[in-house]
């Protein structure tokens, strides 16, 4: 199998970490040979209730036994995306009313980029450096990474960087910009979070001038921070919200909500402003259904800040300098990138899945289900340790 991988599948990186899967449950993912992977990354916070939750089976299950694709975005009722959309809103700011589902977090990012230059009529659109919101060409042209974009040039005009927390580059913020998009917590940068009320500054300069703020929840979304949206916590309500892995409950969705009058105009002028075969799916909603009812129905966002401080006590250690981020989203940061990638890899072979963020080479990225238990934190955190005590 994993010749086939290498020689039929299209590669990410040259060295992938090769577990070759034989099933998954709850927070572990089991290799061909039997060994059991504690995951402390969650498909990379794509997972909320770990593998397989039982609601969420049965919630697909369910589904497939009704029907599955029938017809394009947006011409068809069908009941699971509605009651999706429908509970999004219920759980939203009341100016947060109106949901397009797409298939992924990057898609939702194009048709957030679309939907404020449709509705401002301005073409300028700020991002901060260091930012990730995806692969795509309109969101690669977000990062300013000059590495990663320099083979794939030219990319989308109008793009400006301004840096995070950085309250005087907010005077790049004009009449002649369209919108502002900001992760509400910097993902690749090393979970860095906003400071000194920095996302209610940015809101209030874009209101000034008439542009809109785009926040990017796909990793803090749903219950990862503590709140069901990471803006919650720093009370800044953007005008359109971008929402994608952790919804999906396991199954591939992005989503960008706004106001109904905003929404609108996507509809005409022209017809088909932004369109989609896939999204909305009915066995991908009723996923994202079941785990959206499950993380907000349950105990498991406020839990999630003790489960927080469990790791943050059970992960001292003098090679670790500080972890940054909130809730479950987080990332113990070494004295170097080689320290980290031995920890990651070593940390394989003892049968605890870690991985890297992009843009930080010394973070270790901890985002485990939010179902993870308290014996299994101190049980991956013991591992992370005792490999630190080696090196």
């Amino acid at each position: 199998m994993q010749e086939d991988f290498f020689k039929y599948q299209a590669q990410t990186t040259p060295h992938p970490l090769v577990l070759e899967v034989s099933h998954a449950e709850g927070s572990y993912v089991y290799d061909t040979s039997g060994k059991a992977h504690l995951d402390f990354v969650a498909g990379v916070s794509a997972t909320p209730l770990g593998h397989r939750h039982p609601k969420v089976i049965s919630a697909i299950k369910d589904q497939l036994d009704k029907y599955l694709h029938v017809m394009v975005y947006g011409e068809y009722v069908q009941k699971p995306a509605v009651e999706l959309s429908k509970l999004l809103a219920d759980s939203l700011p009341e100016s947060l009313d109106t949901t397009y589902l797409v298939n992924s977090g990057t898609e939702a990012i194009e048709g957030s980029m679309k939907l404020a230059r449709r509705f401002t009529g301005r073409s300028e659109i700020i991002a901060a450096k260091n930012a990730y919101h995806g692969n795509t060409m309109g969101a690669l042209s977000l990062m300013d990474y000059q590495e990663r974009k320099q083979p794939f040039l030219p990319l989308i005009p109008d793009i400006k960087h301004i840096t995070f927390n950085c309250e005087f580059c907010l005077n790049q913020i004009t009449e002649k910009t369209a919108a502002v998009i900001l992760e509400t917590i910097q993902g690749g940068a090393g979970f860095i979070e906003p400071i000194n009320n920095y996302l209610k500054k940015v809101r209030q300069r874009c209101s000034e001038v008439g542009a809109l703020l785009i926040l990017d929840e796909i990793q803090p979304g749903f219950g990862r921070t503590g709140k069901l949206f990471g803006f919650e916590n720093y009370d800044c309500v953007p005008d359109i919200l971008v929402t994608g892995k952790g919804l999906g409950g396991g199954l591939p969705i992005g989503a960008f909500t706004a106001s109904s009058e905003m929404m609108a105009t996507l509809s005409d002028n022209p017809k088909l402003g932004h369109i989609t075969t896939f999204g909305g799916h009915p066995v991908i909603a009723a996923s994202a259904l079941a785990t959206l009812k499950e993380i907000i129905q349950s105990d498991l966002i406020e839990k999630t800040l003790e489960k927080e401080e469990l790791i943050r006590q059970h992960l001292r250690h003098p090679k670790i300098k500080e972890i940054r981020g909130r809730g479950l989203m987080l990332a113990a940061i070494t004295d170097s990138e080689e320290i980290t990638s031995d920890i990651i890899l070593k940390a394989k072979d003892q049968g605890l899945i870690l991985f890297w963020l992009l843009f930080e080479p010394r973070a270790i990225r901890i985002t485990p289900p939010l179902t993870i238990s308290n014996e299994e934190i101190i049980k991956g955190c013991d591992i992370i340790t005792d490999i630190l005590d080696t090196i």
